[in-house]
């Protein structure tokens, strides 16, 4: 079942340590069917380098198994409420990177002081409340921080990035680009104030990103 979306999240998976998002096996990535509106995400507790499509887990929007022989993520929950309340997602990434998530520690929105960011987030990554792990509250927190906000990532306080896109490869890419503007701004608040980006510039910066840029 699914078997071309369980081999790309196998490879998906696989850029989180990469990408230094990751340690052990904290951090996961779902992606939606979107013919059959199933989930496929990640087995709990299961190191990177040992997942393949067979150990991949199979449920239903509502987090209800379908196919596999491994306990989901425990994020899986919070996933499908994502899911269900953001009808254009189709991938969901859960890290927590180490800068990123000194911001989440503080409970600091990682303001948008590079083009890069301007690109990416077309503004700030916000910080969203506080959820304990298991249940939906994670992804009510995600839904909340999201909401009004251009950028496929945020913060949740004491706990980690959340990122989202229309597949799970573009999640992918928004975890680790906030991860990079994260390590940039904690670098930069050392050296000094961050100097500002005009609003009407951010915008710009994203309309090109989005609209213009790449192939």
């Amino acid at each position: 079942m699914l078997e071309k979306l369980k081999e790309e999240l196998v490879q998906l998976h696989l850029e989180l340590p990469k990408n230094n998002l990751v340690a052990w096996t904290s951090g996961n990535v779902s992606t939606r069917d979107p013919e059959t509106n199933l989930v496929v995400i990640k087995p709990s507790g299961v190191r990177f380098e040992h997942l393949t499509p067979e150990t991949m887990v199979v449920v239903d929007i509502d987090g209800n198994l379908v196919e596999g022989d491994y306990k989901a993520s425990s994020d899986t929950a919070s996933h499908c409420y994502i899911y269900r309340h953001m009808p254009d997602v189709y991938g969901v990434v859960h890290t927590h990177s180490r800068y990123a998530t000194a911001f989440a520690v503080v409970g600091r929105s990682i303001p948008c002081h590079t083009t890069a960011m301007g690109d990416e987030f077309g503004g700030e990554i916000p910080c969203g409340g506080f959820a304990l792990v298991g249940g939906d509250e994670i992804g009510q927190r995600v839904v909340e921080a999201l909401g009004n906000s251009r950028s496929p990532a945020c913060l949740l306080v004491n706990h980690g990035v959340f990122a989202v896109g229309p597949s799970a490869e573009k999640a992918v890419k928004a975890a680790v680009m906030t991860e990079d503007n994260a390590a940039i701004m904690f670098l930069a608040y050392q050296l000094g104030e961050p100097v500002p980006i005009a609003p009407e510039h951010i915008d710009q910066l994203f309309d090109r990103y989005q609209n213009v840029y790449g192939q």
